[in-house]
């Protein structure tokens, strides 16, 4: 039933009529020839339905596509795209070449938003836009995923600027049979599953979205069983309250399950795309429960299954509930499960807040778990190191996958033109290998420069129009209207900025000296311009009153044209500006950015990052590829903000602009620095590499290990479970009862450096209790200097003598000048084959605390 053709409903002509396939299957998104074919058949009708094919076709009348199935020119385009889809969809991939052999290995991807194109405006930023890069991506390698999310009737909102500079938040609601979607079909009917809500049952249709060879399947509760407050749920992304938003997660992660199941879909990797998605946890535990799992097992079998990836960098970011109002969704769970209550609760506990936590339960209930760059993996390992106990923040097991961008998506065609005259091999498919990027480096420096001036006409005359739309709209006088038409000057430096409006990515930091600003702009010779794009969330004021202040200055005589604030930001818009400007800026307060990808975007179109270094670009910025604002110094904001605010100045009058403007016919050396950007970033923020790491790092390990649990009656999630509560209820009884340091009479005074370098002997005796010794891993801890940081060592102590009285002796041998105390400290923790990770029991018996 899931893997059926999709199709449009509307008929089509015989020689035309695999069209409706292809615009219902997101593969035209991220493919030139697919999209030109559609535009093709109606420019204005095209641009009007939004580069919606689905609304397109139904738009075109019958004269219009009989005109196009005998039109020869037009049947030799589509039989060229129909074949280049028909390769695709059949053709060999990535992980088959690679995985071949784990052909069992499936993925259910849960994320609250997925932004896959504009034609379907379910998604609000940069989580929904990765959500659907890595979709895409696992599309393109072959990845065995399906997606679960939700479909929003009247998506997030459409932006609009009054002649104030305030935002107006308008909705609009969508007709679902105009969407490039498809309702999930059983025997003819609408596919509907049930979920129980307090004094209720919300009844959920599926929807189904193709993105090339994979599906995702969305849940809308606009059905006419509900009742009018309950077809809201699934209304609007990120809108209502608090009881909307813990409404709309328990349709996510409980009905999400639901709906696999009821497709007959059981994956054995559940990914949370942050936490918005983690109940689906507890219908997972539901379900074991009922096959007669006891808690504990049920717990570690669901654990043995998931990752979580986490996106916020801050406490305050991450969703939570009272615990009274988590009583009440989910008192139909409670009612039917009412001796795990407790427990369940307890699994989304912060016992600092009291509150009822989502990344809590997410952490709980998954073995593998990461942030989106390597800076924001140390941010989260230091936000939970009290959530894992005594351990070292570095040895928190949250690890990285650094973000990418879908290149066929985000790269211009001219880019992709030229690239593919000069890469050698298939560089689509070989993203992540330098070896070819390298090649880059070969393009002639006329043809880098021509595609991106033609971007940069092309970005001008969009900005124009949406001004002049802006302008219009507002009952402004013909005279500022026609004014617009002369606003950006092609040949100049064009900065762009555009991300969500949240006061922490600081839009206007390049205001805050708007005499030095003024100079900059107002150079004859050498002028520089901003474009200016972005939607604060309607309940954000502060953020509103961002976008207001950008509008106002905008609007000042000597900023007027030179400075623009566009409306609407989304990802039609997005592909214009990161295509089109010279610079990327990006300026947040660090390390508030998890990672950021419109960067990443600008890069892979040859424009040069201008960024605080956080988030991804803390790892690909070298130097030569772009430039950084300030250092990864103080972590007091009003420091930052002073020390930003010299560097952007600095640095654009002293390096950027001296550099773009040095040019005779070309700017050469502006060029060369593109090419570096290309080079160095392409191979590496890219989803291919993205979602490669996530299938070799945490899908497979996850596929693997959770087959291992459920083998034989869940055999080994029993040993594990009763290994765990064996271990916590007898941990108490491990101490450290003796240590023989031989340089401990050796004083403490004596600076390190007059220390002669030597190694020496350390023993240890452990009082075990009824706790294995072989269960267990006893090391030394200490710091050494490496020239830049200090970083932890960690050396095991192997065992000596026979197991006496519950005491077994340990020894190991370190740098001799080391002693115990002020130098280091002896650890004992437990430890199991069948972990994911070294502290999956945050438990920790130590001589010394590092904290």
């Amino acid at each position: 039933m899931q893997n059926a053709i999709l199709k449009v409903a509307k008929p089509l002509p015989p020689a035309i009529e695999r069209l409706s396939e292809l615009a219902i299957n997101l593969w035209f998104s991220w493919n030139h020839d697919a999209l030109q074919l559609f535009a093709q058949m109606d420019p204005v009708k095209w641009a009007q339905a939004g580069h919606n094919p689905v609304r397109l076709l139904y738009d075109l009348d019958d004269a219009r596509l009989d005109e196009l199935s005998n039109n020869a020119e037009f049947l030799t385009q589509y039989r060229q795209v129909m074949s280049k889809f028909d390769d695709y969809l059949n053709g060999p991939t990535w992980f088959q070449r690679q995985h071949g052999d784990r052909g069992y290995v499936q993925v259910a991807y849960f994320s609250a938003e997925f932004g896959f194109h504009e034609s379907l405006p379910i998604y609000s930023g940069g989580l929904g836009i990765l959500a659907g890069d890595h979709a895409k991506s696992a599309s393109d390698l072959g990845i065995p995923l399906v997606g679960v999310g939700l479909l929003y009737k009247k998506g997030y909102f459409t932006q609009k600027i009054d002649a104030s500079g305030g935002q107006q938040s308008e909705l609009f609601e969508y007709d679902f049979a105009k969407l490039p979607i498809a309702p999930v079909l059983h025997e003819g009917v609408h596919r509907t599953i049930s979920i129980d809500m307090p004094g209720r049952a919300i009844t959920l249709q599926i929807w189904q979205v193709q993105v090339g060879r994979n599906q995702i399947y969305l849940l809308d509760a606009d059905h006419e069983a509900n009742s009018p407050a309950d077809k809201e749920l699934t209304a609007q992304l990120y809108g209502g309250n608090q009881d909307t938003r813990i409404a709309q997660e328990i349709v996510l992660g409980i009905g999400g399950i639901k709906a696999l199941r009821a497709l007959g879909i059981y994956p054995n990797v559940y990914h949370i795309n942050e936490g918005h998605a983690a109940f689906l946890a507890l219908e997972r535990l539901r379900e074991l429960l009922h096959l007669g799992l006891p808690f504990h097992v049920a717990v570690e079998t669901v654990r043995s299954a998931t990752v979580f990836t986490t996106h916020t960098p801050v406490p305050a970011g991450h969703d939570t509930f009272s615990i009274g109002m988590v009583e009440h969704y989910l008192g139909p769970l409670f009612h039917e499960l009412p001796r795990h209550k407790q427990a369940i609760v307890t699994l989304g506990l912060d016992h600092h807040t009291g509150q009822f936590n989502m990344t809590h339960l997410a952490l709980n209930t998954a073995g593998l778990r990461n942030g989106v760059s390597k800076l924001h993996g140390q941010v989260s390992r230091d936000m939970f190191k009290e959530f894992h106990g005594h351990i070292d923040a570095n040895e928190v097991p949250i690890g990285s996958i650094t973000n990418g961008v879908h290149l066929d998506t985000w790269t211009a065609p001219g880019w992709k033109e030229l690239l593919d005259r000069f890469l050698p091999g298939t560089w689509r498919e070989e993203q992540s290998n330098r070896h070819q990027w390298q090649q880059v480096e070969v393009i002639p420096d006329e043809s880098v420069w021509k595609v991106h001036q033609q971007l940069k006409d092309n970005l001008i005359r969009f900005a124009r129009h949406n001004l002049m739309e802006q302008r219009k709209r507002n009952g402004e006088s013909e005279e500022r209207i026609a004014e617009v038409r002369q606003y950006l000057n092609p040949k100049a430096l064009t900065i762009g900025f555009a991300r969500r409006f949240a006061t922490y990515k600081r839009a206007n930091l390049i205001f805050n000296d708007l005499y030095r600003l003024k100079k900059l702009i107002n150079d004859p010779d050498r002028p520089v311009q901003f474009i200016f794009a972005g939607k604060a969330h309607p309940a954000d004021y502060p953020g509103q009153e961002l976008i207001r202040e950008i509008y106002r200055i905008s609007q000042m005589k000597e900023f007027q044209g030179k400075v623009v604030m566009l409306e609407n930001y989304d990802m039609h818009m997005a592909r214009y500006l990161v295509q089109g400007v010279d610079v990327w800026l990006n300026n947040p307060r660090r390390p508030l950015e998890a990672s950021g990808t419109s960067g990443q975007k600008a890069a892979m179109n040859g424009v040069l990052n201008f960024s605080v270094l956080d988030g991804w670009w803390e790892e690909g910025y070298n130097g030569t590829n772009g430039w950084a604002i300030g250092s990864t110094g103080s972590a007091d904001w009003a420091v930052q903000e002073k020390e930003n605010t010299q560097s952007i100045y600095h640095i654009l009058e002293k390096e950027i602009i001296p550099l773009y403007y040095n040019q005779g016919h070309l700017p050469h050396q502006w060029i060369n620095r593109m090419k570096r950007s290309i080079q160095s970033l392409s191979p590496v923020y890219n989803t291919h590499r993205m979602v490669q790491d996530y299938t070799e790092e945490t899908y497979l390990p996850t596929a693997d290990r959770a087959r291992l649990f459920v083998a034989n009656h869940y055999e080994v999630a029993t040993k594990v479970a009763d290994y765990k509560q064996f271990i916590r209820s007898n941990w108490y009884q491990v101490k450290i009862i003796g240590i023989d340091d031989r340089s401990a009479k050796l004083s403490t005074e004596v600076p390190l450096s007059e220390i002669k370098p030597s190694t020496k002997e350390v023993t240890a005796q452990v009082h075990f209790g009824p706790i294995w010794p072989q269960d267990t891993a006893v090391e030394i801890i200490y710091y050494e200097d490496n020239g830049e940081k200090w970083e932890q060592r960690i050396i095991a102590m192997e065992p000596t003598g026979v197991l006496v009285e519950q005491v077994q002796s340990y020894k190991a041998t370190i740098p001799g000048h080391l002693i115990h105390g002020p130098h280091f400290s002896i650890r004992v923790r437990p430890v199991s084959t069948n972990f994911a990770h070294s502290f999956e029991l945050s438990l920790v018996t130590s001589t010394l605390s590092w904290q």
